[in-house]
């Protein structure tokens, strides 16, 4: 210590005074300028000395230049620790010899005698203490990871894998191979391997290993493609190794042929970027090597008991085999084929082995085994077969049994689920043959109305009533407030449409509660409008399918008014009658369109449909079905919406006991209780309680 840093080391005990005339290591800053001190000796840590050389005569030279030093520095060595003239040292819990490097056995019988954990300090001191020496033992990452599963928050819970692990990483520590020491005059060469699992690599010399690394891959690195996975290894695994290979040139032997590129493959990708980057300023080169020469890599980087899974292939086991089996020998088809395979004649697929006959390694089972149902409702309709298509559910069973006809019987069993039937989506082209409206004769004449609702709230406005014009699509668009009534708008109708136009003889629609209204239909009918409305659940009644004049350069503007948008009225009296001439000749043409595009469209639609019959039917594509009487769904649908009910089963009856079509049944109020009045969006409204006939009055709604 310098003399006028010596009272800085002052301390106190129970006795007096005391303070340091040397450096301690207790202080701060000590070890770090103990280590710059040793910098300017020879091989070191901390105090610890190392002389090494291949010769005698080489050794005796440095150990002489060694004790210099140290006699220059006044630096002091315990004779009792120095060793010399030997050929095994222990270094830094390491054995060191002419064959390489070792565990120091003092520390293998530290981890023997380590006890079970009982807390996360506990996981942590054995993790230490064998981590220190991973780079000898294969897959570490991998065994050590249900132990380092326990030292999350509140994750702690000594289980069967984690004693597991606790015993294999003891005997692996104390099996560990002896490692060769590097030579830096020999090119290293570098194996490494990603897995579904974790990463690993070899740092190797002569064949020899230096050193191994492994890393157990975290949930979000598993997620990552083949590629990121490869490029991470390499990465992490030359940066784990970077005092071994820095500024020196090294092999890399990947068996991930696209990484032979890497340095000239084009950067798409942030990953990449980042990967990338770790490895600039390294001298290497990547070489191809297939996947089977790559064993010692690929080892660490899987699950060591990988190899033992894959050996385990599953089976089916068949409870009842042998009654399978008797039913085989029984049927005489089956019984003739495997007595002529007995006497030798070949047929094409079938095996007959320890008197069970097989089809393409699949049991045989008689086509009308009472089996076969049961292996079709296990296959399709239970939740492992998850009620699959035809495809699916015929490879599952096709993967273990063989039955003649099995196929067809699939496919007849798929179709008449009636499950699959009453819920799933119809495929297939729509029944029923395209049927368009007829063309209107006149402009407004006939037209269509549909709600556009739920948009943006807009200076009070939520909705919108279009009206378009069948002949010439000519649309207005109102802007509608909520809550909007029959009567409000009926007012906007008339004001929007009917002042400008005049009242249609038709008016097409779906089945809004408005336009199923007893106003709005009362209105209408006293005006001469009939109303058309769309079947249950099919809006194409209301659509504009006729689009062919709207994609010609005339505009609906033109074809109402006969002049174009923004155009100056300057015509003389002369010309008007030239103008209804041209007006009435568009509107012919119009129609004419219309018709052909309409027919062409019906001919197209109706190339791959068919029309189907009903004994109810309601007009060419709509037929009445049977609903129960308290439903509000109208009772017309559209046969696109239909389709054929398949296989034998009996219809449940939907409708409630005691109900007939006359509505009996139906709840009929017989007094009110109660009445208040609530406030919605600042309307208020009047709410009551009623008793209904035949019930009791704490069933009241």
């Amino acid at each position: 210590m310098r003399e006028e840093d010596i009272p800085k080391t002052t301390f106190r005990t129970h006795e007096r005074h005391y303070e340091y005339l040397v450096m301690p290591f207790g202080l701060m800053n000590a070890p770090s300028t103990f280590q710059a001190f040793m910098n300017e000796g020879y091989w070191y840590f901390f105090d610890d000395i190392l002389v090494y050389s291949n010769t005698w005569e080489e050794h005796m030279q440095l150990l002489e230049k060694v004790l210099e030093v140290l006699r220059d520095h006044k630096l002091f060595a315990n004779k009792e620790k120095c060793l010399f003239s030997h050929e095994k040292v222990e270094y830094l819990g390491h054995i060191i010899s002419t064959h390489g490097v070792a565990v120091d056995p003092t520390k293998v019988n530290s981890v023997l005698e380590w006890p079970i954990p009982k807390n996360v300090k506990g996981v942590h001191g054995f993790l230490g203490l064998t981590g220190y020496y991973r780079k000898f033992i294969k897959y570490y990452g991998k065994i050590a990871k249900p132990l380092t599963e326990l030292t999350r928050k509140d994750g702690f819970g000594w289980n069967e894998q984690a004693q597991e692990a606790f015993n294999e990483l003891k005997q692996k520590v104390t099996s560990a191979p002896v490692l060769r020491l590097p030579n830096f005059e020999e090119e290293f060469v570098l194996e490494y391997d990603a897995s579904g699992t974790g990463i690993g690599a070899i740092l190797m010399q002569g064949k020899r290993p230096v050193a191994y690394y492994s890393k157990a891959l975290s949930l979000r690195n598993l997620t990552k493609s083949a590629y990121e996975r490869e490029l991470m290894a390499v990465a992490l695994a030359i940066q784990h190794w970077r005092p071994y290979l820095l500024g020196r040139k090294f092999t890399v032997f990947s068996y991930h042929k696209s990484l032979k590129q890497l340095m000239q493959q084009r950067i798409t990708t942030c990953g990449q970027q980042n990967w990338l980057a770790r490895l600039l300023g390294y001298n290497f080169e990547i070489i191809y090597k297939p996947g089977k020469e790559n064993q010692g890599a690929d080892a660490l980087s899987r699950s060591r008991d990988e190899g033992e899974m894959k050996s385990m292939v599953s089976f089916p086991v068949w409870l009842d085999w042998q009654e399978l089996n008797a039913a085989v020998h029984v049927d005489d088809k089956l019984k003739k084929i495997i007595e002529e395979m007995k006497a030798g004649q070949v047929y094409v697929g079938y095996e007959y082995k320890q008197g069970v006959l097989y089809y393409k390694d699949r049991l045989v089972i008689l086509e009308k085994s009472v089996w076969v149902n049961k292996l079709l409702e296990e296959a399709h309709s239970t939740p492992q077969g998850d009620h699959s298509g035809f495809y699916r559910t015929y490879r599952r069973i096709a993967a273990n049994v063989y039955w003649k006809g099995m196929k067809k019987d699939v496919q007849q069993f798929v179709q008449a689920c009636d499950t699959c039937q009453r819920h799933k989506c119809i495929t297939t082209t729509p029944n029923g043959l395209l049927q368009s409206l007829p063309i209107s004769e006149r402009v407004w004449e006939d037209i269509s109305m549909d709600f556009i609702t739920r948009l943006p709230w807009s200076k009070g406005f939520e909705a919108i009533l279009v009206g378009v014009d069948r002949l010439t699509k000519y649309c207005h668009f109102v802007p509608l407030k909520h809550s909007y009534t029959a009567k409000s708008l009926a007012e906007i109708f008339v004001k929007e449409i009917v002042r400008l136009h005049g009242i249609p003889n038709s008016v097409v629609s779906d089945r809004d509660p408005i336009f199923m209204s007893l106003f709005w239909r009362e209105l209408f009918k006293m005006q001469g409008t009939k109303l058309k409305m769309s079947t249950s659940y099919h809006p194409q009644s209301d659509g504009q399918t006729e689009w062919w004049f709207n994609t010609t350069y005339h505009t609906p503007h033109k074809a109402l008014l006969l002049k174009r948008c923004m155009e100056e009225l300057l015509r003389l009296v002369a010309a008007v009658q030239k103008d209804l001439l041209e007006k009435d000749e568009a509107l012919r043409r119009l129609k004419s369109h219309l018709l052909r595009a309409q027919d062409r469209m019906m001919i197209q639609a109706n190339r791959h449909r068919r029309g189907i019959h009903f004994s109810e039917k309601v007009g060419e594509v709509a037929c009445r079905l049977k609903l129960p009487p308290t439903s509000k769904i109208h009772l017309v649908f559209h046969v696109s919406l239909l389709k054929k009910a398949v296989g034998k089963y009996k219809v449940e009856d939907v409708f409630p006991t005691g109900l007939d079509d006359d509505r009996a049944g139906v709840l009929v109020p017989m007094a009110i209780l109660a009445t208040r009045n609530y406030t919605i969006k600042g309307e208020t409204k009047k709410q009551v309680l009623v008793q209904w006939r035949e019930q009791n009055a704490d069933e009241a709604t």
